[in-house]
């Protein structure tokens, strides 16, 4: 038997993995849609494995590995996601999780997935071992077209610091700065600066105490 803490934002997906694993023999000590809420139940009730979608009303389950990764929480993260997206399929297992299971797979391989993870194996879904390498060498080349300059002002940008403040210490105008940290994000593809952040730690350009 293992215990399972579930995070995913529908009531009748949540429903329905209940049903399957504790048919299978498995325990379900708590679910959430609730970040904040999953985080603390997880916290509390140390489950051996967490099922996360990616997807959680508006938030991203990305903001659940960072956190159990910055607390090295004990429990093993299986992502349960209908995306097959090399880039999300490599920052999961970048950021600390142990499966990564599409929602359109069959029973039998989620249930599968639970027991490798729980005995300490990582377990991808069939097809997604060549989708993660993909996302690795793709990420490592997009780092490489960054100019000193821009790596310089990510850098700067992932550890918190203002279009104005970043201006002040590189003698640039912070419209400048806004133009350089644009160009930079779309060069690397991330739309928002907490991929920026997370980009930035995966690369060990900062760490998490930054």
């Amino acid at each position: 038997m293992t215990r399972i803490y579930l995070i995913d934002d529908h009531l009748i997906v949540r429903a329905g993995l209940r049903a399957l694993l504790e048919s299978a023999g498995h325990q379900i000590v708590g679910e959430s849609a609730d970040i904040t809420q999953a985080l603390s139940d997880v916290n509390r009730l140390e489950p051996q494995v967490v099922l996360l979608d990616l997807n959680l009303d508006g938030r991203s389950g990305f903001e659940v590995l960072a956190e159990l990764q910055r607390r090295s929480q004990s429990s093993k993260v299986i992502v349960l996601s209908m995306s097959d997206q090399a880039r999300n399929v490599a920052e999961a297992l970048r950021m600390g999780a142990s499966g990564y299971v599409l929602k359109g797979a069959a029973s039998m391989e989620l249930l599968s997935a639970v027991e490798a993870v729980a005995l300490g194996r990582r377990y991808l879904s069939p097809g997604l071992t060549d989708i993660a390498v993909q996302g690795f060498t793709t990420d490592a080349d997009r780092g490489a077209t960054l100019s000193p300059r821009e790596r310089q002002i990510l850098v700067m940008v992932a550890r918190g610091k203002s279009s104005a403040a970043i201006g002040e210490e590189l003698h640039l105008s912070p419209k400048t700065v806004d133009t350089y940290r644009s160009r930079l994000m779309a060069k690397l593809e991330l739309a928002d600066v907490p991929a920026l952040v997370r980009w930035a730690i995966r690369e060990q350009l900062i760490d998490l105490d930054d």
